[in-house]
């Protein structure tokens, strides 16, 4: 077999188009719950962590 030769069923080629679709919306998905590292870092103020540490 030749590497030009379609080696996918016409199945397997939609199955992978909906593979990649879902990875796009879990993408999407995560893209959109991110917390930029800004706000992660103000969430806990330095001494109520401090505090907590004693």
């Amino acid at each position: 077999m030749s590497d030009d030769e379609p080696a996918k069923s016409r199945g397997e080629q939609i199955q992978e188009a909906e593979r990649e679709a879902a990875r796009q919306r879990i993408l999407a998905l995560a893209e959109a719950e991110r917390i930029p590292a800004e706000e992660t870092t103000r969430a806990i103020p330095d001494r109520r962590w401090r505090r907590g540490q004693r």
